[in-house]
């Protein structure tokens, strides 16, 4: 393929940019920040988000999106999901149509509910787009370890196309239709990650942390059903796979923010000593708002929203989520 451009040099922005790079892909990564750009450029590295991990020399950065995504065959876009808008319509004009858009962001936007897919296609229409999602730490892909992830599109051939590009020995990449299922799991995981850190954060064992991610799956699949998506998704990379690493891996931004609410700890005194907030925060919000919309209960997604901005103690969420009515668990 021609140049590939990625948009945003966060860890994960950072990570895709290098892998496409040591696969002999000319890459252009766009950074917000100056010194992240010259740390590209000059040493190599990425201290500011990915630190200890050494960056192909052919891997450019760049501080002007445009001059990033301009002649680019493929557009990742990288950016947090409260920013993607902004940054795709700053090089609307300078993203050719057929181009190929991945999207790596795994969120929704705040005030429309939008997901990814739709927030891209209105800002870069006559594009091709692709979901790149499923359980991928940033560090350990960047270390080489091997992962698995999926590239869900709309059109079979885009789907394809995000495969054959991102597949290396070490990240294997699985094909599939279901954008809606795909980026619905992606971001709502997050949220429940958010959970397991508080639960942890109380000292509670491994019997509520089993319920929580299996719940919590229950309550992401509801939603995604109800929006549309295939039910099998939930079962899968991008599913249950993403759940169980954010939920239990110590590299997990979510979690650590859990943790830290547990502890006492404000979500914005949180927020003011973090250069980077986890996606699940906003996402919170988000999805309550999506299951009022579509009417489907969210109970966990609900608490965890209650304690981030309502100032509910961390600590009485659970007794709330276990005294709920009870019911069945399946009913057909």
């Amino acid at each position: 393929m021609s140049a590939v451009a990625v948009l945003g040099a966060g860890s994960w922005g950072t990570t895709l940019a290098n892998l496409l790079a040591a696969k002999g892909e000319t890459v252009r990564l766009w950074a917000y920040e100056p010194e992240v750009v010259e740390a590209v450029n000059r040493a190599h590295e990425n201290p500011l988000f990915l630190p200890g991990i050494r960056l192909c020399a052919s891997l450019h950065a760049s501080a002007d999106p445009a001059e990033a995504v301009r002649g680019a065959g493929v557009v990742v876009s990288v950016a947090p999901s409260h920013a993607a808008r902004a940054v795709a319509g700053r090089v609307r004009g300078d993203v050719a149509p057929g181009t190929l858009v991945v999207s790596a962001t795994k969120g929704i936007e705040a005030d429309s509910l939008a997901l990814m897919s739709q927030v891209l296609g209105e800002c870069l229409p006559g594009t091709r787009f692709a979901a790149l999602s499923g359980p991928s730490f940033a560090t350990e892909v960047a270390q080489g370890q091997p992962t698995a992830v999926v590239a869900a599109a709309f059109d079979e051939r885009a789907a394809l196309d995000t495969q054959r590009l991102f597949a290396t020995g070490a990240f294997r990449v699985y094909s599939g239709r279901d954008v809606i299922g795909v980026e619905l799991a992606g971001a709502l995981k997050n949220v429940i990650a958010i959970a397991a850190g508080i639960l942890e954060g109380l000292g509670l064992g491994h019997n509520p942390r089993a319920a929580l991610i299996t719940r919590g799956l229950a309550e992401i699949t509801r939603l995604g059903v109800v929006m549309g998506a295939d039910p099998l998704t939930f079962a899968g990379l991008a599913g249950m796979g993403d759940l169980v690493l954010t939920t239990t891996g110590s590299l997990s931004r979510n979690r650590a923010l859990g943790l830290a609410l547990a502890g006492g700890e404000s979500f914005e005194r949180y927020r003011a000593t973090h250069r980077t907030v986890a996606e699940g925060a906003n996402t919170s919000r988000a999805g309550v708002a999506l299951g009022a919309r579509h009417g489907v209960e969210l109970p966990i997604i609900e608490k965890v929203c209650e304690v981030l901005f309502d100032g509910k103690p961390a600590r009485d969420a659970v007794p709330e989520l276990m005294g709920r009515e009870l019911k069945a668990e399946q009913w057909r």
